[in-house]
């Protein structure tokens, strides 16, 4: 049987005004604050947003600390260091030469905007319309810096959270990212800390328990609400 077969043995949930706060606080619950992002500036955040696209997070962590020493952590810093170089600072977080380009085009708007002074005084969605123009950043980097570094109320998908919720049973596999996104805007209220926190508990979840092919659903927080692991169960009884 098939994920997306063993997703339709249940029907799917329809009241997601109440599913989903009720799903943010069982994750609470269960796993505790999760105290995200871990940056010091709005611009370190828009490097690790950067960084981390296929890359686990020790690694970002590692690029970071090696701009960090060589006192590379400002735009101008970015745009005036030796490309080789700079490729070489990002080596931990792999494809560094792609990622050192994408750092310094993501860098150069941030200075025509008006470094973080400008973009503060920015409309969230001027702001977001703008980064996303840069090559290489898209709608979940770009709603990284929105909500983890302006603290705008934008709910950031990931491939955990459509992994996570399709299994449970509240939208299709196939979601685009604004749909899974409105998901989020249309059931909770525009709450920065609650956003930074369900983001970050949906990413405990889909690291340590709803994985992709050996998923341990007999010890996940949502088991209840699943209907993937219902299926599972049933598949074993």
């Amino acid at each position: 049987m098939s994920e997306n077969d063993m997703a339709d043995t249940r029907p799917a949930i329809t009241d997601t005004a109440t599913a989903v706060p009720r799903l943010y606080d069982r994750l609470l619950a269960a796993l505790g604050p999760q105290s995200w992002w871990p940056a010091e500036s709005a611009f370190e955040v828009l490097v690790g947003a950067v960084l981390t696209q296929n890359a686990a997070w020790r690694n970002v962590e590692q690029a970071v600390d090696r701009l960090q020493a060589r006192d590379w952590m400002t735009p101008e810093a970015i745009l005036a260091a030796p490309r080789e170089a700079l490729a070489e600072c990002l080596r931990p977080s792999g494809y560094y030469n792609v990622k050192s380009q994408r750092l310094r085009a993501a860098c150069e708007t941030w200075l025509a905007l008006g470094g973080e002074a400008g973009l503060i005084d920015m409309e969230t969605a001027a702001m977001r319309s703008a980064l996303l123009e840069v090559k290489g950043l898209g709608p979940e980097s770009v709603d990284d810096v929105l909500l983890y570094g302006f603290g705008r109320p934008v709910f950031v998908v990931d491939a955990y959270t459509r992994r996570i919720f399709s299994r449970i049973g509240l939208v299709s596999p196939r979601v685009g990212y604004d749909g899974l996104q409105a998901l989020f805007h249309d059931a909770l209220a525009p709450d920065v800390g609650q956003f930074n926190e369900f983001h970050a508990l949906i990413v405990t979840i889909g690291k340590s328990y709803c994985r992709p092919r050996t998923p341990r659903c007999e010890a996940c927080p949502l088991r209840g609400d699943c209907a993937h692991g219902l299926a599972r169960r049933n598949q074993r009884s």
